[in-house]
C-alpha cells in the first residue's frame, strides 16, 4: 500500500471513530509512548526517551483541556490529570523508570474505565 493511500485511510479511519473510540486511542497512545520511554531509558536513549514522555505529557493536557466542566466527575478527572502531569514531570526529570511502572496501571485503569463506559452507552442506543 501507498503511503498516500495509507495516510488516506487512517485519515478515514479518525473521522469515523467515536468520542469514546478516539479517547480509546488517545489512551493507548498514552501507554504505547510510556512503553517506549521505559525501553529508551534502560537503553540510554535520552532523546526517545524525552519524545516520548512529552507526547504523553501533551495527550494529558489534550484530555484535561477537553473535560466538560458541567459534570462533577470533570473536577476529579481534572485532579488526575495534574497529578499524572506532576509525576510526568518528575519522571522526565529524574529518568525514573519506578515512577513509570508506577503511572502505567493508574492511566490502564482509566482507560479501561473508559472502554467499559463506553460499551455500555453503545448498548443504550
Amino acid at each position: 500500500m501507498n503511503s498516500y493511500g495509507y495516510q488516506q485511510y487512517k485519515q478515514q479511519s479518525v473521522n469515523t471513530m467515536t468520542s469514546g473510540e478516539m479517547l480509546i486511542v488517545l489512551y493507548d497512545e498514552a501507554l504505547k509512548r510510556l512503553s517506549r520511554s521505559e525501553i529508551a531509558l534502560k537503553d540510554k536513549d535520552y532523546v526517545t526517551f524525552d519524545i516520548s514522555i512529552d507526547r504523553v505529557s501533551e495527550i494529558i493536557k489534550y484530555l484535561n483541556s477537553t473535560l466538560d466542566k458541567s459534570y462533577a466527575i470533570s473536577a476529579e478527572l481534572k485532579r488526575l490529570y495534574d497529578f499524572f502531569l506532576f509525576h510526568l514531570v518528575r519522571i522526565k526529570a529524574g529518568r525514573n523508570t519506578k515512577l513509570i511502572t508506577e503511572i502505567r496501571p493508574l492511566i490502564l485503569n482509566l482507560r479501561n474505565s473508559f472502554k467499559e463506559a463506553d460499551k455500555i452507552s453503545i448498548g443504550k442506543k
